[in-house]
């Protein structure tokens, strides 16, 4: 597994990454024991970024995550998680929640310290009072030892434009649903953010599963134009013998300037499979079809937060 610089912070990530929303039990129940043995087996295979966030399940992610971390050698792998966001409607960005979060998440990650602290979703509050206090608050939080590095994750790519603008300390940005198959807007910012010693990191690779053989879950956001063109591309990846998922998080994983990928899932085989593919060369031939299929939704994306966050 290829390790990176994750921008100035002097950690090294795996390119692919596992992200803990599917623990939380968002894209559907798992068993418990084959959470765990997803967690172990992508350790064994060289994944060390594992990313979570009290929303996914309220706390299940974290709960099952803190589980299967134990007893792996802690300098070994990097670990993520979020605050901020606790509900479909609930987001509290203020110092003292955010302290308040920190400390509930290393109880049920059973940690002492994250590697990786980041704002939830901030397009959903008032960006830039978040940029301008909350970030100082997990800034805070790493004078205490139980943090070391922070950022901020969102949809709209607004979040960290108006980050770099108001130069608002962060050490990592984490983005998700830009650096797809059909819409790869992220790709625009990642000089400057490579400037600033931002270190990239890339969630969702499928599209929050647009980009599968399974399809978008009936939550999902993204218009009916999109989920049929992605059905469409799944087709033809399965008539060449493809998985288009696979074929999603080869491209994703191959952008220059991006950290890790990070991939959701509950299942050993399909940990495999992603790291099976990133191995091996793409096929340029069916990437070239299915980009082409995919042009009618180029850079297509769908609205989250505040209307003014999402300019």
């Amino acid at each position: 597994m290829q390790l990176r610089p994750l921008g100035s912070t002097g950690l090294r990530v795996s390119a692919l990454g596992l992200g803990a929303a599917s623990l939380g039990g968002i894209y559907g129940d798992y068993d418990e024991a084959q959470g765990i043995a997803t967690v172990h087996r992508a350790f064994d295979l060289g994944i060390n970024v594992f990313d979570s966030s009290p929303y996914y399940g309220n706390w299940r992610a974290e709960t099952m995550l803190g589980k299967a971390l134990q007893g792996l050698p802690r300098d070994r792998y990097v670990l993520m998680t979020k605050c901020g966001r606790y509900g479909a409607d609930a987001f509290d960005f203020s110092p003292k929640r955010l302290q308040q979060s920190l400390d509930e998440s290393l109880r049920l990650l059973q940690q002492d310290h994250v590697d990786v602290l980041q704002l939830h979703d901030v397009e959903f509050g008032d960006l830039d009072a978040i940029l301008c206090d909350s970030v100082p608050a997990l800034q805070a939080m790493k004078a205490s030892g139980k943090v070391r590095f922070i950022g901020i994750t969102g949809l709209p790519l607004r979040n960290f434009r108006r980050a770099l603008e108001l130069n608002a300390q962060l050490d990592t940005i984490l983005s998700y649903c830009h650096a797809t198959l059909f819409d790869n807007t992220l790709i625009e910012l990642l000089p400057t953010l490579a400037t600033r010693g931002i270190g990239v990191l890339n969630a969702s690779p499928t599209g929050m599963g647009l980009l599968s053989k399974h399809g978008a879950p009936a939550w999902h956001p993204a218009p009916d134009a999109i989920q049929k063109l992605c059905r469409k591309a799944a087709a033809h990846c399965q008539s060449h013998g493809t998985e288009l998922a696979e074929l999603a998080v080869q491209f994703s994983c191959a952008l220059p300037g991006v950290a890790t990928t990070l991939c959701g899932t509950t299942s050993p085989r399909e940990v495999e499979a992603n790291i099976a593919a990133i191995a091996r060369p793409i096929d340029a031939t069916l990437l070239g079809e299915v980009r082409t299929m995919l042009l009618p939704i180029k850079n297509r994306t769908w609205q989250q937060g505040r209307p003014e966050n999402n300019l």
